[in-house]
């Protein structure tokens, strides 16, 4: 599990690279970056592609108003690959989810984590990649909402994090599958999961100054 271009230790400010150096918002892009190659992959395809839109759309914005993008990704079960590998099979070998990596290819920039497990905390940097940008809170979007989108807000629930999960940024195998997360994922994680088309995305940077560098995150 890794995090691509950043990194550092509370007392090294100037280990955390260019920019951004903090933000009181993340957004989350979770398991978009996915080869499609499982069982009943299919059921979700049309959504997850319609998804995928929206969500390019939500990183441009976010983008242009400073917030960074984080990419938590499984590793597929190959241990030895890092991000770029998993991009590059995505991308060039053929695979069902070709159409979701070219509409989210990521950017240089761009932040990873690895995942080996559902939650995008589960045994990963996130949570201490999340500390050194001084997030506050978090944009949740991707695949499958029932599963990794649902057990990655469960945790950043009990971390704390204030939640956004627009509901059209995220997918499921089925539609009723997918409002039954959702439902949950407002109700008891107390996301606000209106349309990604709005969400003022300056408004929410500018109502929460980042958090200093290593201060831990209350709501």
């Amino acid at each position: 599990m890794v995090f691509a271009f950043r990194g550092g230790m509370d007392n090294n400010h100037d280990l955390h690279g260019n920019a951004p150096d903090s933000s009181s918002v993340a957004l989350l892009i979770i398991d978009m970056i996915n080869d499609l190659e499982f069982e009943d992959a299919e059921l979700i395809f049309d959504a997850a592609l319609a998804a995928a839109g929206r969500i390019a759309e939500l990183k441009k914005r976010a983008r242009a108003a400073g917030i960074p993008v984080i990419y938590s990704n499984d590793n597929f079960g190959r241990w030895r690959s890092d991000f770029r590998e998993v991009t590059e099979h995505v991308l060039n070998d053929g695979v069902l989810g070709q159409p979701l990596a070219e509409l989210l290819r990521p950017d240089e920039d761009d932040y990873f984590v690895l995942k080996p497990k559902h939650s995008a905390f589960f045994a990963t940097t996130m949570e201490t990649l999340l500390r050194y940008l001084g997030a506050r809170q978090l944009i949740l979007t991707g695949i499958a909402t029932d599963i990794c989108v649902l057990f990655s807000a469960n945790d950043a629930y009990m971390r704390d994090f204030e939640l956004l999960v627009p509901s059209d940024c995220v997918a499921a195998n089925l539609a009723e599958e997918n409002e039954h997360a959702l439902e949950y994922i407002e109700r008891v994680l107390k996301a606000d999961i209106r349309p990604s088309g709005q969400l003022d995305l300056w408004g929410m940077v500018q109502a929460a100054p980042a958090v200093t560098v290593g201060t831990p995150t209350s709501r």
